[in-house]
């Protein structure tokens, strides 16, 4: 949290005293509200309090992104040596990322509540600061209680401060209660909070970033499980405003890959990125705000110095693979393809080598998600696990897609503003007709021997391609094959093919259309082909950042799901990959939430368990 860490003078870890006895028993620290809360300075650490549990190992940190099941179908827990645990469901009530999740949720809500019982302590602060802070803890505590209702549904709401170390017994509220109040709050922040130029960046709560999580909220109390379906107009309300903001100005990046090259850099474009756990440092200088992504949800590496050490403990299934065109080929037209799952790997020098394999064990389920990476970060050295990349919490395209999907479940038919704003994200995603859709040899030539290409020109760049020479007759060239499609091109390159002899050959290429990438008339004819069009494409945009099980959830198909890509794996994986299906096999219908931890069944005697726990 690097902004926040400049704007706060020290980092006040509020007492465990504001939280419940049943969720952590012993106080570590303590700070007195009669000494605290009387200055803008000490409001704001106190707020650094509360944001700093989004980057809480528990949370964003490192179990959120690679521990607690949250790849669904898009991802496999590659590591045969752990067995079980959530990221193959098989756990029980007192596992401890279950339980760390659980009690560090309540611990901001905790925080979230001192705070908001004392932000007008001292009316002498200016009233605009406590607007603001009143606005950011409000919206923190009700997204705390919104990751704590879809992941456990009913839930202790505590909105004020618990003083009382002996009072253990607090009831559960239904989800239906619990999200009303998330509504609540959210709704009051969205008026007190800043907007996102006058922030600046998207690790700080903005105005862009409540609206845009009051639409998914929405959208999620549309769905399972309480299905309360007049919801799904106020995501569209909610989505629209972000949408349609002015002042904010918010779009899509240009480039899908620089979205995330800015997150490892620290680096921040909010018109895409409107809300991000931010993280900073390496453990080894002053701010140590570090996460595990690139590190645990990443491309493997040994090398700490060229790439950073990096585990990859996800493998990126052959279903999200499948979901892009051109599955066969080496690069697809959609070139989020290649960016969203690693088309290489890194050797021990820290090299990266093309995988150019084609079958499908190789190519559908052994490679890893590349959004994040470590060889883009600047802070050095990379020796160790932790990593300064931002998650992203909240993007544009997203928000695009939340208002296609509540606006098709609300008319009926997809209306045509709801399938243009898909196709925009889908257009980005195909590298908005810049990119070489293919390279055709007009004339073979002769005598050939180890021929390579050349792409040069055309205002774009990246693109790459390999030759196969013919091996009898003239040894002319037979087949050019696009290994990178490149991005940015505005005219037709040149293609130039050289060898150490042979002459004569030419090629030729063909841009890609911008409209090539549009839903097809199938996809947009009815709302279930529409509504089976944006769940693909959520997957496609947004793999691996958080929202996949969430959504199949709401959706009701969770569990139907991820028993198809079971069947997928039986059929395409053997050998010592079988271990990858774990998790698909051992999903029931339990799993849709995870359980009360034991640790708090037993000290507050109010908690009833989830079923089948």
């Amino acid at each position: 949290m690097k902004h926040i860490y400049y704007f706060m003078s020290v980092l006040i870890l509020i007492s465990i005293s504001s939280c419940k006895k049943f969720l952590i028993t012993k106080p570590s620290d303590f700070v007195s509200p009669e000494n605290h809360y009387n200055t803008p300075e000490q409001l704001n650490s106190s707020l650094n309090g509360v944001y700093d549990i989004l980057g809480h190992g528990s949370v964003y940190g490192t179990a959120y992104p690679s521990r607690i099941g949250m790849e669904a179908d898009e991802g496999a827990y590659k590591d045969n040596s752990l067995l079980v645990g959530p990221q193959v469901y098989d756990f029980a009530p007192g596992d401890s990322y279950v339980t760390n999740l659980w009690q560090m949720l309540y611990v901001g809500v905790g925080r979230a509540n001192l705070l908001l019982a004392n932000v007008d302590k001292n009316t002498a602060v200016a009233e605009e600061i406590r607007k603001q802070v009143r606005g950011e803890a409000l919206f923190l505590r009700a997204y705390f209680y919104f990751l704590l209702v879809q992941n456990f549904s009913n839930i202790p709401l505590l909105l004020e401060p618990v003083l009382d170390p002996n009072d253990i017994t607090a009831p559960q509220s239904p989800p239906k209660v619990v999200y009303e109040q998330i509504l609540a709050d959210m709704k009051i922040a969205e008026t007190l909070v800043a907007p996102i130029k006058t922030i600046g960046h998207g690790g700080r709560v903005s105005k862009s970033a409540v609206r845009g999580i009051l639409a998914r909220v929405c959208l999620y109390m549309a769905g399972a499980p309480v299905k309360d379906v007049s919801k799904y107009a106020d995501a569209s309300f909610w989505a629209k405003k972000v949408i349609d903001d002015a002042e904010a100005g918010h779009d899509l990046n240009p480039s899908y890959a620089d979205v995330f090259t800015k997150l490892a850099r620290d680096e921040y474009d909010i018109k895409e990125s409107i809300w991000e756990v931010e993280f900073w440092g390496n453990t080894t200088g002053a701010y140590r705000e570090i996460g595990t992504l690139g590190a645990w949800l990443g491309i493997p590496s040994t090398n700490t110095t060229i790439i950073g050490n990096a585990y990859g403990f996800i493998s990126a299934n052959g279903t999200l693979w499948k979901k892009y065109p051109n599955v066969t080929t080496l690069v697809s037209e959609d070139i989020r393809r290649e960016w969203n799952i690693a088309s290489f790997s890194y050797n021990a020098a820290g090299v990266k080598t093309p995988i150019v394999t084609t079958s499908p064990a190789s190519v559908f389920w052994t490679r890893f998600p590349g959004k994040y990476r470590r060889e883009l970060e600047v802070v050095m050295p990379r020796a160790n696990q932790q990593t300064p990349i931002n998650y992203p919490l909240l993007r544009f395209s997203d928000v695009l897609l939340m208002y296609a999907e509540a606006e098709n479940e609300i008319n009926g038919t997809p209306p045509q503003l709801a399938i243009d704003y898909v196709n925009k994200v889908r257009q980005r995603g195909y590298g908005q007709g810049k990119v070489i859709k293919s390279i055709t040899v007009t004339n073979a030539g002769t005598n050939y021997t180890v021929p390579t290409i050349t792409i040069s020109g055309g205002g774009g760049s990246g693109a790459t391609a390999n030759i196969s020479a013919a091996t009898t007759g003239t040894k002319g060239i037979s087949t050019i094959v696009l290994t990178s499609r490149g991005v940015g091109y505005t005219s037709v390159p040149t293609v130039e093919i050289k060898g150490a002899t042979g002459t004569g050959a030419v090629a030729t290429v063909t841009l890609s259309n911008i409209n090539d990438a549009n839903l097809t008339a199938f996809q947009t004819a009815s709302q279930t082909s529409f509504r089976e069009a944006i769940q693909d494409e959520r997957s496609r945009e947004l793999c691996f950042e958080g929202l996949r099980k969430p959504d199949l959830i709401r959706w009701g198909i969770f569990v139907a799901t991820m028993k198809l890509v079971l069947t997928d794996m039986n059929l395409e994986l053997s050998g010592n990959l079988m271990f990858k299906t774990l998790a698909f096999k051992n999903v029931l219908p339990k799993h849709v939430l995870f359980p009360i931890p034991a640790h708090d069944l037993n000290l507050n005697k109010a908690l009833i368990q989830n079923p089948g726990w």
